[in-house]
């Protein structure tokens, strides 16, 4: 049996549908002659009797009419193919499955989002809050598309999109020696009573190298009891130690408590860096990168220093 081409689909679907050669052939563009000489080939190709002909009229056989139903069906689904082709061509539709780390999904995700709805309303954007391990591992899966999450990774097969730098502060109990002042030195970490998240957050490792970096020794006490920085900030508030909080969380998270004060690091103060990750060579790179730029203008409004996708 040979296989059947698109357009002798389509020349019996008309016939099956007008059962006259001429409006079926007009209604399709073709020759009465052509959409003759592709039923014919079509039901060569098939190896059974479509059509009746009479000089009156044309008429369905019992296997054309079995088969005109399929043939529609075959039709309507290139049709559907062909619409999702020219959709997938155009930029900021269809689905955007974007992975965002805890320690930034509550701070960043309403500016994301206000960006999403006035700029890509064609955009289905799907959120998923996971550590920085499991969304790797989605995006080499395929599973996710892009990344909101703290950088540098050092990922082969992983191109980072540069957002912003933030600062962290520190954040005290009322009456700690600290609240407050905003010429704190960095190695005032070294002895500090320091609450930080458990372990698989980016957020505990970044801290912990800006405690090394100050001089902080091992022995150090480091207590972690805590799955998010609502919980931690809480832990501070009541008198267990201080962290050390990212500068867009500090509004949302020490605000419920006037319990809760801030310090600022003298110059230069430690700082992370958050970032859009994607596969190297993904097929909607230029998309992404115009998705960054678009956020790093959203973004300034935040207390973050802006950079560039060339830094």
């Amino acid at each position: 049996m040979k296989q059947p081409s698109l357009s002798q689909l389509r020349a019996f679907a008309a016939v099956a549908e007008y059962l006259h050669f001429r409006d079926a052939a007009a209604s399709i563009g073709m020759s009465q002659p052509a959409l003759s000489g592709a039923v014919s080939a079509l039901e060569e190709a098939l190896g059974v009797q479509l059509l009746e002909r009479t000089t009156r009229k044309v008429l369905l056989s019992p296997a054309g009419e079995r088969l005109a139903v399929r043939t529609r069906a075959v039709l309507e689904t290139v049709s559907e193919l062909m619409e999702e082709a020219e959709a997938a061509q155009a930029p900021f539709t269809g689905v955007l499955r974007l992975g965002v780390i805890p320690t930034v999904a509550p701070y960043l995700l309403p500016t994301v989002l206000r960006l999403v709805h006035q700029c890509y309303p064609e955009l289905d954007l799907q959120v998923h809050e996971e550590q920085t391990s499991s969304l790797l591992e989605g995006l080499a899966a395929g599973r996710l598309d892009l990344l909101l999450l703290a950088v540098p990774l050092g990922v082969p097969g992983v191109t980072e999109l540069p957002l912003f730098d933030e600062d962290f502060v520190l954040v005290t109990p009322q009456g700690h020696p600290l609240a407050g002042r905003d010429d704190i030195p960095r190695e005032a970490l070294k002895e500090l009573k320091l609450l930080l998240l458990d372990e698989g957050h980016c957020l505990r490792d970044q801290a912990l190298d800006i405690c090394r970096e100050a001089g902080r020794t091992e022995g150090a006490p480091v207590t972690t009891t805590a799955a998010g920085l609502s919980t931690l900030v809480q832990l501070v508030a009541g008198g267990l130690g201080v962290t050390l909080l990212p500068r867009t969380a500090v509004k949302v998270e020490t605000a419920r408590n006037t319990a809760l004060f801030t310090g600022c690091f003298t110059a230069p103060a430690p700082s992370r860096r958050v970032a859009l990750a994607m596969r190297t060579g993904a097929a909607r790179q230029a998309e992404f990168e115009e998705l960054a730029h678009a956020l790093r203008g959203a973004m300034k409004r935040l207390p973050v220093r802006v950079v560039g996708g060339g830094e």
